[in-house]
């Protein structure tokens, strides 16, 4: 069970008898009612050869203690009814939870494994792009109550296409975190995922963009359309927009221009002053204010600092959710600097800007920060591809001094994959257990 506990050194059946699986009472039950039912049998029917069992017992009782029988007995019937218990669970669950079965080889392992993340953290994960979807393969293995905030700025690619010939808020991301908290080697992922490399209108398309926004022309509404895609995939968590309303993105730049468009702020490469949004007044998810209220923990990052993590926070009731939350905030910066957005950036910087856009009105963030803690990595491969280097994309330094001044937390911890040509990606399981283990160590401070 890939949860970032100790592996259970259980038997398979012994499992069962941990608690809190909720399969005990009810099979305490069964055997009540299977024993209510029986003895009603007898009455009903007469069946005189029960005398005759009770009266070859009290004569066996005169030869053998009553006691190693009675045990004996007992524990023949438990072992019928379990096995019976067993296969008739199986058959029940093979349709619904048939890969879950085949993988974990036990219905007890299935049970804890369910029962241990249906009790995980409430985690809410705010961003987009390709950073939050590998942010949640890494923290669905800690939780299932996990809800996923994703920007809806975007205008490039297939999304954009979408988004101005069908008047849809773009799929794009959206489509990766469901697909990022489903099991990834399923073939209705794969589906989903798949990516239309000829034919006329439906190339460049994925095939979930495209299920998505029919979903949302027969639900009436993207939040709908959304949570009947999920169950599709039996996603853990949910998926939400930060907002329903067509927001579109500009940035005000260091030369005073402005640049209107997700897609066009970094090609700029102009230094980003301040982003905006419009219309200004966007107004949030309802659910999503909601889980962010409720959260034990709320991850921002990684991925592009302007256009996936600020987007989010454009949305005022968004960020003054945040600022209200008692949960456990953290930060997982992004390992190198994004051409267009953040040249030269150091992790201060990152967080910095952060802090400037999440002001906002009637908050009194005296004294507060907008989170204290930062997820940083802090080693790279040798062979760093070159590509970084001509593009002018950098590892970004942690300037612990200024980080100090700040008062912030740093974490560090290698997160990157290991790649022979020298790329540098966030490891999603890496990334999971470093936010596991500071989450676990922050509670039992406060415990």
């Amino acid at each position: 069970m890939k949860i970032f506990e100790k592996r259970v050194r259980l038997p398979k059946d012994a499992i069962l008898l941990i608690p809190g699986l909720r399969v005990k009472r009810w099979f305490a039950l069964s055997v009540l009612g299977s024993t209510v039912a029986a003895i009603g049998v007898t009455f009903l029917f007469k069946l005189e050869p029960l005398y005759y069992i009770v009266k070859l017992a009290k004569e066996i009782f005169h030869i053998i203690p009553p006691e190693p029988i009675g045990i004996l007995f007992i524990l023949m019937g438990a072992v019928f009814f379990i096995l019976a218990w067993k296969k008739t669970n199986y058959s029940m669950m093979k349709e619904v939870d048939n890969d879950a079965i085949r993988k974990q080889k036990s219905l007890g392992e299935v049970l804890y494994r369910r029962m241990k993340l249906d009790h995980g953290p409430k985690i809410v994960a705010i961003g987009g792009g390709t950073g939050l979807s590998m942010l949640l393969r890494g923290i669905k293995k800690m939780t299932n109550n996990i809800t996923a905030v994703v920007t809806v700025g975007d205008d490039g690619g297939s999304s954009g296409r979408l988004r101005e010939q069908m008047g849809v808020l773009p799929p794009g991301d959206i489509r990766n975190c469901i697909a990022a908290l489903a099991d990834d080697d399923d073939i209705v992922t794969k589906l989903f995922q798949y990516r239309f490399k000829t034919g006329e209108g439906l190339e460049g398309h994925s095939f979930g963009n495209l299920f998505i926004t029919a979903m949302t022309a027969i639900c009436g509404d993207m939040v709908t359309a959304i949570k009947e895609s999920s169950k599709v995939l039996l996603i853990r968590g949910r998926v939400l927009p930060a907002t329903c309303d067509d927001m579109k993105l500009y940035a005000k730049m260091e030369d005073n221009s402005i640049v209107r468009g997700e897609s066009n702020i970094p090609e700029a490469h102009k230094k980003i002053m301040q982003l905006c949004c419009e219309p200004s007044n966007c107004k949030p998810t309802p659910e999503v204010v909601e889980a962010i209220l409720n959260a034990d923990l709320i991850v921002m990052g990684p991925g592009s600092l302007y256009t996936s993590i600020i987007s989010n926070l454009l949305v005022k009731d968004i960020t003054r959710a945040v600022w209200q939350s008692k949960a456990k905030k953290i930060y997982v910066c992004n390992a190198m600097t994004q051409v267009g957005e953040t040249d030269n950036y150091t992790v201060s910087d990152h967080i910095k800007t952060i802090f400037e856009h999440a002001k906002i009105d009637g908050i009194d963030t005296k004294g507060k920060k907008f989170f204290e803690t930062v997820l940083v990595n802090n080693s790279f491969p040798k062979n760093l591809a070159k590509k970084y280097e001509e593009a002018g994309s950098l590892p970004v330094e942690i300037d612990m001094t200024e980080l100090r001044k700040m008062g912030m937390e740093v974490v560090e911890r290698q997160l990157l994959e290991d790649t022979k040509e020298g790329y540098v990606r966030h490891n999603c399981s890496k990334v999971g257990k470093a936010i596991y283990f500071w989450y676990k160590r922050k509670i039992k401070n406060i415990v």
